[in-house]
């Protein structure tokens, strides 16, 4: 309607009004005399200004500042304003000219933008700035340019990561650049050249700057770089190598040799090899069998034997009557001979009375007799030669097969067919080493395997053989190197089922010959027949034996011997051959055999004993008991682990078993596997020595059970031979399987060392390594030098049990005949402490001791008595043996002090006393004063000593020195 149109109209009028007042205002701030001359405006056009160009997104690059231009045509002016405001006419830099294409003037402006006015912007987004041009006819806005400060950090937010994949896999490496302004721009070099996935469209480097090679092949094993870079700068990441392996695959069955036997059952063998493709740059080795052998019965010659003579003929003309025989009582078959002699017999039918050629037949009957007699001669001295010859024969098979049942009893096992897996795979890792670690191994060296073989010096047979009766056979060796590959057996005792309740009578049966008169509960070796031994006098005040090195302690209580009274107690590991005869069943030797005294030693409390043991302590697998020698020298039970005792006290740790014993005498630990899984800890170790003028370098693998009395004995052997340990000792958790150990070199340089043939792979038999009752098993390998410039050697000894688990040691060491110096073997505290007295012997400061035993020994009906306290401690078991002591809350504290020696800090036992306090303050809120301020002054006490303690011990750093 008409008002309606009225207000439009106003509206219009009042927009025109506000744009040419805006405008006027705009002429008279930013104007200059210039922009007022006729020939500077423009001729009147029909549209709004047209932006030609606008402003672009710029980074400021170190302090360089950035220059922002506009272009709009027609425009009286064309102004900048950033980030809301308008920028100031003298920072406008502006010029005009025609466009001669539409013959428009053109107006362009610039401005300068510098680092410092970015910094010195605190708003919600980045710094910006717009164009606004100006005609008759209204205003026009260009696009908004942002401004940033560039940069680039210098680490990568992930850097990429080496890897070994199999070929044909895939490869991802992962790359994230740092953080930067502009975002930068991934690019990846392989070898310090770039990659491109235009060019090999096997490999893609456009999802999320990860490298993917989607089929690995071996020209991508290599150094890969992930380069990151911006207009600031270039970053690169850390160096990921990439190594594709090949993995050993089997070539063809070759056929079935012959039966190796004539007759009888004997065995069919067949091979094959792992070069189809051979390992290579670290793959595994072929799983399986090289060798497969099956039984073959082959059928035994049977000589042809005479039947029965048949009837005599009648009287011929010629006075003679016959009679014949037959080769059929049995007849010859398969390659059997034929019968001996003749098949007819003739003879004179009439006792002479026969005239023969018109002659009478006696005058020529003493020819013929004669003639017989002597075949009947002869005939009865070849018999005899050939019996003799037969009987000597039989007798050599006889002694031949029962060497050979004696020597290899693993062929049993190898007729039934199967196949016994046998894997190689290479450890790629670093050098964990101990000696000379300046050259780095050649790792383009074939490796070498070869077949179990079980070798002792023979010069340290009394040294390091604890089973000298086990033989074992020397089989062919396999070698994989440089492609030259032959023939090998890998052969494994076959597992009984059931174990050991169920084991076959083979088994414990063979563990019992080794123990009569062999296995003996003895240190490591004979040649050293004097025993480890302590000693120290103790009072009222109590105190500690330690025997160096062994693992072996002993803790004398605080007021365990009566006032006024010392005894000169000692500590002793039995290391003669009179021990132990027998061991029951399955039963081994856990740790040493250990002697307290003296005899009669009268105690008012038990002592602690401390004894290292090389079980996996299980109670599903293991029967762990305690034994004690008796006055005639033989050994009965005292308890197991797992069971209560009021006359003694057991508790098993990881490492050691920790003793409450009231008898001095002669303990030791012996476990018997129940179970396929039991777990008996070997520790390995490996030394060197060059031979004294020779190129020859002797390597010496140990294998012990891993107590540390057990490895001193052979770092004393070792010692003696000028041996140097070439790297750190390593355990491996052997299985009572029934399986072997079998121990190989691998990785020798083979044109810098030869090495002697059928050498490179030996085993121990399981009955050796399972029953070896704290004595070392070792083997050797000798190796040669071709040139005395060979400085270095490199290799990995394998020790591994079939069917179990496998430890890498790797060797590499500088074998110039120089004076190194020892390697120190124990770098245990107690190397040179063997006796301690009084308080410095204890981690629980006597005043805190009496505390905690006057407040917890006593009844209380609540239950907050000593039986918490061994509750708060961990050692709630058994606590019938607590109960029957004097003060079981001291017992408890010389368990607690016997278990950790190790230790330098009383915070588990502040952590239960804090316990102990709190549950006491709930449960007695009203009897709370008295109670509650005796426990938690034993815990204030207990922390203020603790920190006392340091000083104490520093004060008293010279501790006792006996023995």
């Amino acid at each position: 309607d008409g008002r309606t149109l009225a207000t439009a109209q106003r509206i219009v009028f009042t927009a025109k009004l506000c744009i040419k007042l805006e405008m006027a205002w705009l002429f008279l701030v930013f104007s200059s005399p210039q922009t007022h001359t006729p020939d500077s405006l423009p001729s009147v056009q029909g549209t709004l200004p047209h932006f030609i160009q606008e402003p672009e997104d710029a980074y400021i690059v170190k302090s360089n500042p950035i220059k922002l231009r506009c272009r709009a045509a027609p425009a009286l002016q064309i102004f900048f304003k950033c980030n809301g405001e308008w920028v100031h006419q003298n920072e406008h830099f502006s010029q005009e000219y025609k466009d001669l294409n539409t013959g428009l003037k053109v107006r362009e402006v610039m401005i300068n933008v510098s680092r410092q006015q970015v910094e010195d912007f605190h708003g919600p987004e980045d710094y910006w700035c717009l164009c606004v041009a100006w005609s008759h006819l209204g205003t026009s806005k260009s696009r908004k340019a942002t401004v940033r400060i560039a940069y680039l950090r210098k680490n990568f937010e992930q850097d990429p990561q080496g890897k070994e994949v199999p070929i044909n896999g895939m490869i991802v490496l992962h790359c994230r650049p740092p953080e930067g302004v502009p975002v930068a721009e991934v690019e990846w070099l392989k070898n310090e050249e770039l990659v491109s996935s235009l060019t090999d469209d096997n490999i893609d480097t456009r999802a999320d700057h990860n490298l993917i090679i989607n089929e690995a092949r071996l020209s991508d094993s290599g150094n890969y770089t992930c380069l990151a870079s911006n207009i600031v700068a270039k970053r690169r990441s850390a160096t990921a190598t990439v190594i594709v392996y090949v993995n050993g695959g089997w070539s063809l069955w070759t056929e079935w040799s012959p039966c190796n036997v004539l007759c009888g059952r004997g065995v069919q063998k067949r091979s094959r090899t792992c070069t189809n493709p051979a390992p290579l740059n670290g793959g595994a080795f072929c799983e399986g069998m090289s060798v497969q052998k099956i039984t073959c019965n082959a059928l035994c010659p049977i000589d042809g034997a005479w039947d029965k003579w048949s009837e005599w003929t009648l009287c011929n003309s010629q006075c003679e009557r016959q009679r014949s025989r037959e080769c059929n009582s049995p007849a010859p078959r398969h390659r059997g001979k034929m019968c001996e002699g003749n098949s007819e017999a003739t003879e004179n039918c009439t006792d002479g009375l026969c005239t023969q050629n018109r002659k009478l037949l006696h005058d020529v009957k003493p020819q013929s007799m004669e003639s017989s007699n002597d075949v009947a001669l002869y005939s009865g001295l070849g018999a005899g030669i050939i019996a003799v010859a037969i009987l000597v024969v039989a007798v050599m098979l006889y002694r031949k097969n029962r060497s050979e049942y004696g020597v290899d009893v693993i062929d049993s096992s190898a007729l039934t067919g199967g196949f016994q897996s046998f894997n190689f795979k290479t450890t790629r890792q670093g050098n964990p080493l101990l000696l000379n670690s300046s050259m780095q191994p050649d790792l383009t060296v074939g490796r070498t395997y070869s077949t179990p073989l079980c070798f002792q010096d023979s010069a340290d047979k009394d040294l390091f053989d604890p089973l000298p009766d086990i033989k074992v056979k020397v089989q062919s060796s396999f070698m994989v190197s440089l492609g030259v590959a032959e023939r090998a057996e890998f052969h494994a005792k076959a597992a009984a089922e059931t174990f050991p309740r169920d084991l076959s009578r083979d088994y414990c049966s063979t563990m019992d010959r080794r123990k009569k008169g062999l296995l003996t509960l003895n240190g490591p070796f004979n040649i050293c027949k004097e025993q480890l031994r302590t000693t120290g006098v103790f009072g009222h005040p109590g105190g500690r034996l330690v025997v160096p090195n062994t693992g072996v302690s002993l803790l004398v209580p605080h007021r365990a011997v009566a006032e006024n009274m010392s005894w000169e107690m000692h500590v002793l590991i039995n290391r003669g051959e009179a021990s132990v005869q027998t061991l029951e069943g399955c039963e081994i030797l856990l740790g040493p055999e250990v002697t307290y005294g003296p005899p009669g030693l009268d105690l008012l409390c038990p002592v602690a004993m401390t004894i290292a043991h090389c079980a996996e302590v299980d109670a599903e697998n293991w029967n762990i008991q305690l034994k004690r020698k008796t006055q005639d020298s033989k050994w009965e039970d005292v308890m197991s682990v797992e069971d209560e005792s009021t006359s003694c006290y057991c508790l098993m740790d990881l490492t050691s078993c920790h003793l409450l014993l009231d008898q001095p005498g002669s303990y030791a630990l012996v476990g018997e596997p129940l179970t396929q899984a039991a777990i008996k800890r070997l520790k390995l170790a490996v030394f060197g020595s060059m031979e004294a003028g020779s190129m020859k370098y002797s390597l010496r693998v140990y294998c012990v059970d891993d107590t540390p009395h057990a490895f001193q004995g052979v770092v004393a052997a070792e010692k003696t031979k000028g041996g140097q340990l070439l790297e750190e000792p390593k355990m491996l958790p052997f299985r009572a399987n029934t399986f072997s150990l079998q121990v190989s070199i691998q990785d020798v340089p083979q044109f810098l060392w030869s090495i002697k043939p059928f050498t490179t792979c030996q085993e121990f038999s399981f009955p050796q390594v399972w029953c070896s009752n704290q004595q070392p098993l070792y083997c050797a390998f000798s190796l040669e030098r071709y040139s005395p410039a060979t400085a270095q050697l490199s290799c990995k000894i394998s020790v591994r049990q079939v069917k179990g688990h496998e430890q890498i040691l790797q060797v590499y060491t500088a074998v110039a005949e120089t004076d190194k110096e020892s390697v120190p073997f124990f770098m245990q505290t107690d190397c040179t402490i063997t006796s301690q007295t009084g308080p410095k012997a204890f981690k629980i400061p006597l005043s805190i001791r009496q505390r905690i035993c006057a407040t917890f020994d006593t009844a209380n009906a609540k239950g907050k008595d000593w039986q918490l306290l061994a509750q708060k401690l961990h050692l709630d078991r058994n606590l019938g043996y607590f109960a029957k002591q004097q003060s079981p809350s001291a017992v408890i504290l010389s368990l607690w002090e016997a278990r950790h020696q190790d230790t330098a800090d009383l915070d588990s036992l502040a952590s239960a006393l804090e316990e102990i306090s709190k549950i006491h303050s709930k449960s007695s809120p009203k009897d709370q004063d008295e109670p509650e301020s005796d426990l938690n002054h034993i815990q204030a006490s207990s922390l203020c000593e603790t920190g006392k303690l340091t000083s104490h011990k520093t004060e008293d750093s010279a501790p006792e020195y006996t023995g």
